[in-house]
């Protein structure tokens, strides 16, 4: 504290909510707070309209000693540690945003500006939040906005400053599959997924498809395969939902449809019931109404689990995100000619391999069991006679 003609300067308010309390426009006023014993107004450090942490000073009064000492005793500790750094002076605020303005105290990965301190959206103003709503935007989007509040806050100019960047570069609506996915995906990594895979020799599913007409393709037999081996281990086909296990009535698999620039789901209900030529009929009808957009969302809904053949597009490995209302998800690569040593002719043959995982919602079922299910979708796969 510094003396000024017996007088001393002293906190005089400081904030206690996460905005500018109603203190700051008292004092901005004139008005002197004498409940803290306060005689005259000396300086504000904070300014309108900003938001502000708790503990933040938001000004000093002129007081004598005697009402200094008074305010001493009721001041509360400062707070230590990591706690205190969080909470930067407005000179300090200003020369870290400055230091940003210029590229100090940036990192750069892949080309984007990211600040070397940088948490992401934590606390939002309510004005913040508003704009978002506006904008119709959610906490993801602002990942990449480098923020220049107090305790490494995105504030409304930071907001403003992204949009406006975003504005002059070459945009359009998502359309309404795109925003839909986009939704699902967001929703769905909210949980804990994991993912595993393994191996698989397709040459039988490959052998057994000639005999067949209609002719299923491999995404199919691991469809039916999937639905098999989730009908032989019911505790696998359960949703997690609150503090309960929820177990399908039925087992519903979907499987993914390509339609212009998203994906489509649609369910096939109580798919181990159904004979593979029956899948291949109901999975030609379902392609075409997708590429027509005209699957419902009733079409969409219910299903314990979804597979993905992105072997199609020449993928060999993938790890598929389980839609946010299923619990798992079987993806297949594409198969390619390996070596594989034959014990009884005692030499490498070439075989069909592809690899083949499954994604899951770790809170409904652990790797153990997730593993013994790919285990046995692989040993059907390779006797597919039994499917």
């Amino acid at each position: 504290m510094q003396k000024r003609s017996r007088k001393r300067l002293a906190p005089c308010f400081e904030n206690k909510i996460y905005a500018a309390s109603s203190n700051h426009n008292a004092a901005a006023r004139g008005v002197d707070c004498r409940s803290h014993h306060c005689r005259k107004i000396d300086k504000i450090t904070v300014q309108l309209k900003e938001t502000y942490p708790v503990g933040t000073v938001l000004g000093y009064v002129e007081a004598s000693e005697e009402d200094a000492a008074r305010f001493k005793k009721t001041v509360p500790e400062p707070p230590k540690g990591t706690v205190a750094m969080e909470i930067p002076g407005r000179e300090e605020q200003a020369t870290v945003a400055a230091r940003q303005r210029d590229g100090e105290g940036v990192r750069r990965t892949g080309g984007l500006p990211v600040p070397a301190a940088a948490k992401g959206a934590g606390f939002l103003s309510p004005r913040v939040r508003a704009r978002m709503d506006e904008l119709q935007l959610t906490s993801t989007d602002l990942a990449g906005i480098p923020p220049t509040g107090a305790g490494n806050r995105i504030t409304i100019k930071d907001l403003e400053n992204f949009m406006h960047k975003i504005e002059k570069q070459t945009a359009h609506e998502a359309s309404a599959i795109r925003a839909g996915v986009a939704e699902a995906m967001r929703r769905s990594w909210t949980r804990p997924l994991s993912t595993i895979g393994s191996s698989v020799n397709l040459d039988p599913v490959l052998q057994n498809r000639q005999s067949r007409d209609p002719k299923p393709g491999p995404g199919l037999y691991a469809l039916r395969a999937l639905a098999l081996a989730l009908a032989e281990n019911p505790g696998a086909a359960a949703k997690f939902i609150g503090s309960r296990v929820v177990q399908s009535n039925s087992i519903d698999v979907g499987i993914a449809v390509e339609a212009g620039d998203g994906i489509m789901v649609p369910v096939i209900r109580s798919a181990d019931k159904t004979s593979l030529a029956d899948l291949t009929a109901k999975y030609k009808e379902l392609v075409d109404l997708a590429r027509q957009r005209r699957i419902s969302p009733d079409m969409q809904a219910g299903g314990i689990a979804t597979v993905s053949n992105f072997g199609t597009f020449g993928m060999e490995w993938g790890t598929p995100i389980p839609l946010p209302d299923q619990t798992l998800l079987l993806g297949l690569g594409a198969g390619k000619k390996v070596p594989s040593w034959d014990e009884n002719k005692k030499q490498f043959v070439p075989k069909t391999e592809a690899q083949i995982t499954l994604s899951f919602d770790h809170r409904s079922i652990d790797g153990g069991g997730a593993g013994r299910l790919l285990k046995r979708v692989i040993e059907l796969l390779e006797d597919p006679t039994k499917l």
